[in-house]
């Protein structure tokens, strides 16, 4: 009994945020969007927004990173069922190689946030301002943390960015995506070494292909990419 009411403790106050700027009055339907793989060195970059109901809560959300893999999946059928609107979008590395993370980043939660329907009236975003997004936004330093619009969205790119890593390592097994995501694990970066980028890497990071004096040539074609496990 005693952690059913610290859990629901936890989750009100992390509805304060939305019912404190819902009391305003100016905005009924609130969205979280977060994002997931910015420091990845393959993969995309992935957003979700979200705009939970008012009426009701998913016991168990929580900052993506504090869940289990087992809970966070559960917990996403659940988020995509009680949520007024979920979208999800993904910026591949090529584009991120074009414009560079930050923007990628701004490009999936705007694209996120663009496809909600109904739409929001005034979106939390962890930490990121968004000038050219489609609603008022109000940027939260750890709003995966303090926000529980921001924590749902944050669950929903996790699961979905996760799929898709795995999905690549069946296509480039000797990278072990489906342990490391993309990240630089110490796996990771010995087969890139070995192996060199495959064609979902992001060739303008600078562990993936390192500068001219820092051990690489320079390169950055996607000629020279990975070959696949046989």
């Amino acid at each position: 009994m005693i952690e059913l009411f610290t859990e629901a403790y936890r989750l009100r106050l992390m509805r304060g945020l939305e019912e404190l700027v819902a009391r305003s009055g100016d905005y009924g339907r609130i969205a979280g969007v977060d994002e997931v793989g910015r420091g990845a060195l393959a993969g995309p970059v992935v957003a979700a927004a979200v705009i939970p109901s008012p009426r009701s809560v998913v016991v168990g959300v929580d900052d993506s990173k504090r869940l289990s893999a087992t809970a966070r999946e559960r917990l996403a059928v659940a988020i995509r069922r009680s949520a007024l609107a979920s979208a999800v979008v993904a910026v591949p590395p090529a584009q991120i190689d074009r414009i560079n993370i930050l923007q990628a980043t701004k490009q999936a939660m705007c694209a996120a946030l663009g496809q909600l329907d109904p739409a929001p009236d005034l979106a939390i975003i962890d930490a990121v301002g968004l000038p050219s997004a489609p609603c008022p936004c109000l940027p939260v330093i750890r709003g995966d943390s303090v926000s529980y619009a921001v924590a749902c969205a944050s669950i929903l790119a996790k699961v979905e960015r996760d799929r898709m890593m795995v999905e690549l390592h069946d296509e480039y097994p000797h990278f072990e995506f489906d342990s490391n995501k993309g990240y630089g694990a110490a796996v990771h970066l010995a087969a890139l070494a070995e192996y060199g980028p495959s064609p979902y890497h992001r060739l303008t990071f600078r562990s993936v292909l390192p500068r001219r004096g820092e051990g690489g040539d320079g390169g950055g074609h996607r000629a020279g990419l990975a070959r696949r496990a046989g």
